[in-house]
């Protein structure tokens, strides 16, 4: 094999066992932060940001039927 590409395998294998390791820490600092809270509160409950409903960044109003411009972004 080409020393170049040699180089770059290496490079992108450590560039993806980098980001596992962080992952798993990640996931170990979550783990204990949910321990030391005593488990107060469930698991299940993640908040997410909004996804908007169109592809121009609007949202549909729960029942009214009425858009909202995305935040951050100028009317034409």
């Amino acid at each position: 094999m080409h020393p170049d590409l040699m180089r770059e395998v290496i490079r992108q294998r450590t560039i993806e066992r980098q980001e596992e390791a962080r992952k798993g820490s990640l996931a170990r600092a979550a783990r204990k932060a949910l321990r030391q809270r005593g488990r107060t509160e469930t698991p299940d409950t993640i908040v997410m940001p909004a996804i908007p409903d169109y592809v121009d960044g609007t949202f549909r109003a729960a029942e009214t039927g009425e858009t909202q411009v995305a935040a951050g972004r100028s009317d034409r």
